[in-house]
């Protein structure tokens, strides 16, 4: 792993508190485009409520020290960073860094330029602002997980993608980003409240514009990114997956000429909500009789629209993933490679992941000198 920093955001000091979930994607991902990434961590190993130590991918590039929040000696080398840094970065309830003594006010006060990232899931202030949650409840409280299921079943609990990281992570990265042009302009910084019930509602803009337009039903399987025998995944022969989205004319007439049923009128009412049921049923009868790769051969690379459905390791290996270079490994671990791409400030390949506590005099030395 390459340990120098490169990328369109060097020269960009965070700190960031450590904690789980978006907070350390969030730092990650300023880490992976170059910014000097402190994390700073509990002084003992395993009080972390998810200490994954050197498999932590999301510590990767950054650098590490240690510290005990509740000593003052601690909250004193906190607010020394914080006096260097553009931006702070923190993931812990409301109220949880006023009482360490590392809130706003003092931080704003020892460094007024800088950006101060708050990522909860509830939001700074509100009736459940203080109630615990996970990703799952925040994107149920935002109306992200209704169409998350199928007709007459309960939604079904998806990947922590779209709360934690789409709709947690990346408004904390825009939101600090953004924080750190005006303060860069005006002098001043600001503290950014980035909640995932937040973002993860504003996500929802296509969906609502198409609930607005009458294309999108309130009945989930009703819809057109919901419902349709041609816009879903199937089970293949081998019990492996695949996946189609032909939803404009022209891709389902190739699905249709593709898969041998150009001249069955009964895959006319594309469009009829009454007819999918019956037309899911017939796709998922066809899709069995053969493999997955045998379907790859088929329509892979045509305006069909299909993919097939991969493991993380299949993903890594797929011929297209791989002359993208999405994904490396590194020292046996699998881990994808920054994102996204810049023509004239590349980011470099995944940074090493610190060991608790690593970079602690060298911080200090380079952070805090005079």
């Amino acid at each position: 792993m390459t340990s120098k920093r490169q990328g369109p955001l060097v020269g960009l000091k965070v700190l960031e508190i450590a904690g789980i979930g978006p907070g350390p994607f969030c730092g990650m991902l300023f880490a992976d485009l170059g910014a000097d990434v402190v994390v700073v961590e509990r002084a003992e190993s395993g009080a972390d409520a998810l200490d994954l130590g050197d498999v932590q991918i999301a510590n990767r590039g950054k650098r590490s020290v240690a510290v005990d929040l509740k000593t003052p000696e601690g909250v004193d080398t906190v607010l020394r960073l914080v006096e260097r840094c553009d931006a702070l970065i923190e993931g812990m309830r409301p109220g949880v860094m006023e009482r360490l003594g590392l809130g706003p006010e003092i931080c704003l006060q020892c460094n007024p330029r800088l950006v101060y990232g708050r990522m909860t899931g509830w939001g700074q202030h509100g009736p459940l602002a203080h109630a615990a949650g996970h990703d799952l409840n925040y994107i149920a409280l935002s109306g992200a997980l209704w169409y998350s299921g199928q007709p007459g079943e309960a939604p079904m609990t998806p990947p922590s993608l779209v709360g934690d990281i789409g709709g947690g992570s990346m408004y904390l990265a825009v939101g600090v980003l953004a924080a750190v042009m005006s303060a860069r302009a005006t002098g001043a910084g600001q503290v950014v409240d980035a909640a995932i019930v937040d973002g993860s509602a504003h996500m929802m803009s296509l969906l609502l514009s198409l609930q607005a337009s009458g294309q999108m039903s309130a009945e989930r399987g009703q819809s057109l990114l919901d419902g349709p025998h041609w816009y879903n995944t199937y089970r293949c022969a081998d019990d492996t997956y695949i996946s189609v989205g032909s939803l404009e004319p022209k891709f389902y007439r190739e699905l249709r000429e593709k898969l041998g049923l150009a001249a069955d009128t009964a895959f006319d009412n594309a469009y009829d909500p009454r007819a999918w049921p019956q037309l899911r049923e017939q796709f998922a009868a066809l899709f069995a009789t053969r493999s997955r790769d045998e379907w790859c051969v088929l329509l892979e690379g045509t305006d069909a629209c299909f993919a097939p459905v991969l493991s993380p390791d299949e993903a890594a290996d797929h011929p297209h993933m791989r002359a993208r270079g999405v994904y490396t490994r590194e020292d046996g671990l699998l881990q994808p490679n920054p994102a996204p791409r810049f023509s004239a400030t590349p980011a470099g390949g995944p940074g090493p992941i610190p060991r608790r506590g690593q970079h602690n005099d060298a911080v200090l030395l380079d952070w805090t000198a005079r």
